[in-house]
Parts: C-alpha cells; structure tokens; sequence
C-alpha cells in the first residue's frame, strides 16, 4: 500500500487549493469536455466521479445521470464542492486506494486528470473494478511521459533532485489496462502547450492546482533562491519569439470496460 503520509500531503495541498483552483484549472476544463463525448447515452446510470475535486464536471454529470457520487481525499475541496454545487450529489470523502463503496455497485466511473498522482496505480485500477458492475466503464484522462518536460530539463541543469513527478509511460498505462478482468476498448493522447508569462506563472499556477507536491523530493522546502534563477535561466531555451514560456501536458485519455469474466 502506498504511503499514506504520502497520499495526506498531497490532499493537503489540494486543499489548500480550493479557492483558487477553478481559476487554475485551464487543462482540467479542456480535458473534462473532451472526456464527454465518450460517456454513455443512457441516463439511468450510477456514477462516481473519483477525484472530483471542486464538483465542476460532478455537477455536469448529476445533470444527465441518475446517481452521481463525488468522491475526493481533500475534505477542504468537498466542503467547497458542496457550498457551490447545486444539483443532488452524493459527497464523499475517501481514498481511491480503498473506496467506500459496495462491489458491482458502479456503471461508470469518470475520472479527470487525478489517477497521475496514484504511486500504485494497480491498487486504484483493482477499486475501480471492484466497484463496476460487469459491463462497467472507466472513462478517464491522465497525464504520461512526456508532461511538463520543459520544467524537467531546466531543473536537471541545475540539481539532480525530483522537482517534477515520473510520469508513467503510455506503455505501462496499457499493461495495466488490458488485463484478465478488463480491456482497453479506446484511447488516444495528445500534447496539450499551455503559455506562461513567465515560469514564476507556471509555478504559481501549478500551486494553484494543488499539483505542486512530489513525494519523492529529497530536499526538503522551496528550493533556494539561487537554484530558482539558474533554473528560470535554463527554461530559457524554450521561450518562444513572442516572449511566451510553454509548457507542455501530454494528457492521455481512455475508455476501459469491466470484463464479465
């Protein structure tokens, strides 16, 4: 099982990101509607929205499905979720690692942008079909390989600590998702460049996000002042004529389905 200490503070982080995370959250949105038209036609479903942060598309959902539960490890972005969503959603505070709720009691499972932050993914998958109902379906997006390494590079010139997450590789996604008890039915992944005024704008947005914990960071803290400036020194290589910062997510999207076996 993986370090709950580990799975705390990056709740925490979310948390104290509430507020400010719908303004953040430019690649969420884009993500989320492009998610939509692989969602079933039939309205009357169960759905669980894991990771459902501040309950945007939660609320989407609860618009075309019968029961709609939002679930999320931060208590701080369900309180927010709850004081500004209106529709009739079942609010839940837990863990992807253990969900709280029974077998086969799912038919479908929407999940935005969260599962990138699972250490083991394997556990969460394994709850997921735990919960689906034979037939049932995950549709999702994640981030892979390939995210954010602009930012990579520029910290390698400057230490060897872990200032961004291991992405996993398409590859392993696909491993994990074609199995004895389910089957990768369709995927695609695309680079997604969001433009920044300046990598402090890149910084305070990934705060902004919550998404600016990395477990396995060595050093403890902001990194100093100096190794900032040697850092925002070598993003420069990838400034664009316009005088534009990029960074780029490479978001890989899928529809699994519950095997009946």
């Amino acid at each position: 099982m993986p370090d709950v200490h580990i799975r705390y503070q990056i709740a925490k982080s979310f948390g104290l990101a509430s507020h400010s995370y719908d303004i953040s959250a430019r690649l969420q949105r884009y993500s989320g509607k492009h998610l939509m038209p692989w969602l079933p036609n039939r309205n009357d479903l169960t759905v669980l929205d894991l990771g459902c942060g501040t309950g945007f598309f939660t609320e989407i959902l609860a618009q075309r499905f019968e029961h709609v539960f939002g679930l999320d490890i931060s208590g701080k972005m369900l309180s927010f979720a709850k004081e500004n969503r209106d529709q009739e959603i079942t609010w839940l505070h837990g863990d992807a690692y253990k969900l709280p709720l029974a077998d086969k009691s799912v038919d479908l499972v929407y999940s935005n942008l969260m599962i990138q932050w699972c250490d083991d993914l394997t556990i969460v998958v394994n709850e997921i079909l735990r919960v689906l109902k034979p037939g049932g379906l995950f549709i999702f997006s994640t981030l892979v390989e390939g995210t954010l390494f602009e930012l990579k590079s520029s910290w390698a010139q400057v230490d060897q600590d872990k200032h961004v997450i291991d992405f996993k590789t398409e590859q392993q996604l696909s491993e994990l998702f074609n199995s004895e008890h389910s089957k990768l039915i369709e995927h695609n992944s695309q680079d997604i460049i969001l433009e920044y005024e300046n990598v402090l704008h890149l910084a305070r947005e990934l705060k902004g996000l919550g998404a600016n914990k990395v477990p396995k960071k060595s050093a403890k803290g902001l990194a100093g002042k100096d190794k900032w400036q040697k850092m925002m020194q070598s993003y420069q290589d990838f400034l664009e004529p316009t005088g534009i910062y990029p960074a780029t997510y490479r978001v890989y999207s899928g529809i699994l389905v519950k095997l009946n076996s």
